[in-house]
Order: structure tokens, then sequence, then C-alpha cells
């Protein structure tokens, strides 16, 4: 039978050197474990069995342990049940994205570029529109492909892929819209071929 709470121990993940952070103890319900863990494996119910037993899992850079246990194959498939499933079906809807993705294409190494809705909704002094807005718009154009659901952002991944005239129509509207900071980011953005939209489910 699975236990009702466990108890874990966390710290700061440093896996290369000697690790003197300090070490939280915290109790965590079941459910909310197996949340954790489906965060990094995805609905795998042998890879969630194996974690719960081994009593370790790396999560946003924290090292959590606990004393391991075994998972009856019916228990786990309850607490999997609970979670959501791509839905390919499912229709884009740009008022719900929480973020957009920009991903570098081709061989070598691979960059992205991550902005939130809140920090892409800033504007510059002065400018009605918003660096968001411009992205939004090209979705609304092109309507993005959906591609799966993620577990680890807690919602579903729709993609487009960037022609060269959008692309420079975004770098454009960067320069154009964008505050300091965020141009700062959006540094690289010329050399990003596609772009993946989160729109959050729960």
């Amino acid at each position: 039978m699975l236990p009702e709470t466990v108890a874990l121990r966390y710290t700061e993940d440093e896996a290369e050197y000697v690790n003197l952070r300090p070490v939280v103890r915290q109790t965590f319900r079941i459910a909310e474990l197996v949340d954790m863990i489906v965060s990094v494996t995805g609905i795998d119910a042998g890879r969630v069995a194996q974690i719960l037993r081994s009593g370790s899992v790396a999560y946003h850079g924290y090292r959590y342990w606990w004393t391991g246990f075994e998972a009856g194959d019916a228990e786990l498939a309850g607490l999997l049940a609970a979670f959501p499933v791509a839905e390919p079906g499912r229709a884009f809807d740009a008022g719900r994205c929480g973020a957009v993705v920009f991903e570098s294409s081709g061989a070598g190494p691979r960059h992205s570029i991550e902005i939130s809705r809140e920090d892409g909704r800033r504007r510059r002094v002065l400018r009605l529109q918003s660096f968001w807005a411009a992205v939004m718009e090209l979705a609304e154009a092109r309507r993005p492909e959906y591609v799966d659901y993620s577990y680890a952002r807690r919602g579903d991944l729709y993609a487009l892929e960037l022609g060269a005239a959008e692309l420079a129509g975004l770098v454009a509207a960067a320069g154009r819209l964008a505050p300091r900071r965020l141009r700062a980011r959006l540094g690289l953005l010329a050399a990003m071929g596609r772009v993946v939209f989160v729109v959050p489910r729960w």
C-alpha cells in the first residue's frame, strides 16, 4: 500500500561539488511527490515506480530524497490516471498562452530563448503595442501545430517553423517594441528557427 505522506529531505543539486548547502526537511502527500516525479519523467509508470523505489529525484535545481518504497501497479495507475494527456485536437488559444520559447535550428549547439507572457507584454515608453502582441499576431495568422503535452511545463505545446520573412519581422518587432532588458534577452533571436507556444492546462 502506498503511504499517504512521505518525509523528504532536499538541498540544492550540486553534484559536481562538495555540497555544504543546508538540508531542508518537508513532508509531501504521495500525490505531490508523484506530481513532481511526473514533471521529470512524464507518464511512464515503470520509471515513476523506479524513482519511488530508489528514493531520489532531481527537480528544478534541487535534489530530493526519501526512504524508497514499492508502488503497486494498481495504486500507481490510479494516481497517474489523474494527470492530463496529450490532446492533438485541442485548438490553440493565444489568449491563454503563458510563454513562448524560440529555438535555434540546424546542426551544432542548440540555443533557446524563453519569454513569459508577463515579460513579453512589457512595452517601451510611448509604444502602444508590445513584443508579445506581435508574436501572438503571428500565431493567429499561422495557427501553430499541436506538438504534445508537457508535464514539466504543465501545459500543451504548439509550434511554428519560422520563415526568413517572419523571423525578420519578429527581429524588427523586438527592436521597435521590446524594452531594453527584453531586447537584451532577444539578442540571438535572428538565429532562431522555431517558436514553441506553451498554453497552461492547469
